[in-house]
């Protein structure tokens, strides 16, 4: 940490007169305070609203204590402390490493999740194998981050390592930086990284600078630890209901896997072959209120976007509809682009009416597309399998998990429906949620940026499937 910020943080400090517990104040205002950081792993604001994974568990603490949740957002992990100590806000959720310089001025509670430490390169620039690869290369990383600290760590041990810190960015920036060639090297926590990766195939890890980093709310010390206290009360309680499970599939099931040559083919067939179809998917989406990019997503997974495309199965068309659905939406023509387009979303509209009220976004979407993909009455058996293991058949989480066991004698012996490959769906589904996501990146780098300019040239060496 710099020595200018420790001095303001200090001043914070002494001319602060000690407030009342901090669990008091939040009851008696009837608000928690929160600072986050506007990132894809922490929170963000999208058409539908405020989301993210630090905003779901605060949204969910907020709740269990009867009050309201205000967030506070800040660009860069450097406002965050100064936040906290003047007491704008009551707690950090923002995806914070435990680091000595962090606790000198804030508490922290339970770790509720890990991450990796990652230094990331660019393919085709030289793999670093070690630290001394490294120090005649330039690094960038976000100024007042952990990333900062480690790195001063690692510097007791090789004098000549050297980075520059930019207090006006975020990872997602720099993990851009270091694909457009502007930069060599960053330090990236895996969260960011599975996801960043996704838009710049290129990226890679040269090497894990830390594994298994806990991540924790912060509190500032000053204000004692009855916030804590409750905060730690109700992680534990939602790590053994589940749903920190949940929410870590919401937002990064999809990127558990990657195919490199999968990703960089996708962005091409964006290119070249999106643009035919791309109108077709948008009247679409707004016949049947349905992003038409999640169609798109379906499509590219059916056909990859071939409007003449046939399986060995019999289904066809750039949705890949079946004889019987086709008769049943009253399609004559599977391979007419825009019949089985209209086709493709009528029926996944109608598997969204199906999935039961209590189901809530983004899972009932995920359970929608599994039914499209394997037939509503099996999601139903995988629903009664999860009631009987004594899980919450309205998350998507638990249904991954039984949907397979449908392809066991055990369990489809003893369901209606009888046998399902039900491992499928769920590669499926992961498949369609890695393309939606992409998709949507293109489409508002669109708005904000000229074309972008993609290498093309395939490599041998690739991740393992989606």
């Amino acid at each position: 940490m710099r020595p200018l910020l420790i001095i303001s943080l200090a001043a914070l400090i002494g001319t602060c007169s000690s407030p009342p517990p901090l669990l008091d104040q939040v009851l008696e205002t009837g608000q928690l305070r929160v600072v986050t950081r506007d990132s894809p792993t922490a929170y963000t604001i999208s058409p539908d609203g405020p989301s993210g994974p630090e905003f779901d568990l605060a949204q969910a603490f907020a709740d269990e204590l009867g009050v309201a949740l205000i967030i506070e957002p800040v660009a860069s992990i450097s406002e965050i402390l100064p936040k906290l100590l003047s007491g704008e806000a009551h707690m950090a959720a923002a995806g914070l490493s435990i680091t000595d310089t962090r606790r000198e001025y804030l508490n922290f509670g339970h770790p509720y999740d890990t991450v990796d430490v990652h230094l990331i390169y660019k393919l085709g620039t030289g793999k670093p194998r070690s630290i001394d690869d490294v120090l005649d290369r330039s690094i960038e990383v976000m100024a007042g981050s952990s990333h900062v600290d480690l790195l001063s760590t690692i510097q007791t041990s090789y004098p000549a390592l050297h980075w520059a810190e930019n207090a006006d960015i975020e990872v997602a920036e720099l993990l851009t930086k270091v694909a457009m060639g502007e930069v060599e090297l960053t330090v990236a926590d895996s969260p960011d990284f599975n996801i960043q990766r996704h838009f710049y195939p290129d990226l890679r890890v040269a090497l894990d600078l830390e594994v298994g980093d806990p991540i924790a709310w912060g509190f500032p010390k000053r204000a004692g630890d009855t916030l804590l206290a409750r905060a730690d009360d109700f992680l534990i309680k939602s790590d053994r209901a589940g749903l920190l499970a949940q929410v870590h599939d919401r937002y990064y099931g999809y990127t558990k896997k990657f195919d490199y040559v999968g990703t960089r083919n996708f962005i091409r067939h964006f290119e070249n072959r999106l643009p035919r179809y791309r109108e077709m998917f948008e009247e679409a989406g707004e016949e049947w209120g349905v992003d038409w990019r999640l169609l798109a997503a379906i499509g590219y997974q059916e056909s990859h976007w071939r409007s003449q495309a046939v399986s060995p199965t019999g289904v066809r068309g750039i949705m890949m509809l079946t004889l019987d659905t086709a008769e049943y939406l009253g399609l004559d023509d599977r391979l007419d682009p825009q019949s089985s387009i209209l086709g493709g979303a009528r029926y996944y509209a109608r598997q969204t009416e199906r999935v039961a009220d209590t189901v809530a976004e983004p899972d009932r979407r995920w359970m929608a597309l599994a039914a499209y993909n394997v037939g509503f009455n099996h999601i139903k058996d995988a629903r009664t399998i999860v009631e009987l293991e004594g899980g919450d058949p309205d998350t998507w989480v638990d249904l991954s998990e039984a949907l397979p066991l449908l392809s066991q004698r055990k369990w489809y012996s003893q369901l209606p429906y009888g046998y399902a490959r039900g491992w499928e769906p769920v590669l499926y589904v992961n498949n369609i949620r890695a393309y939606y996501n992409i998709l949507k990146w293109l489409t508002e780098k669109e708005e904000f940026a000229d074309p972008i300019e993609i290498d093309r040239d395939e490599v041998a060496a690739a991740a393992s499937d989606v």
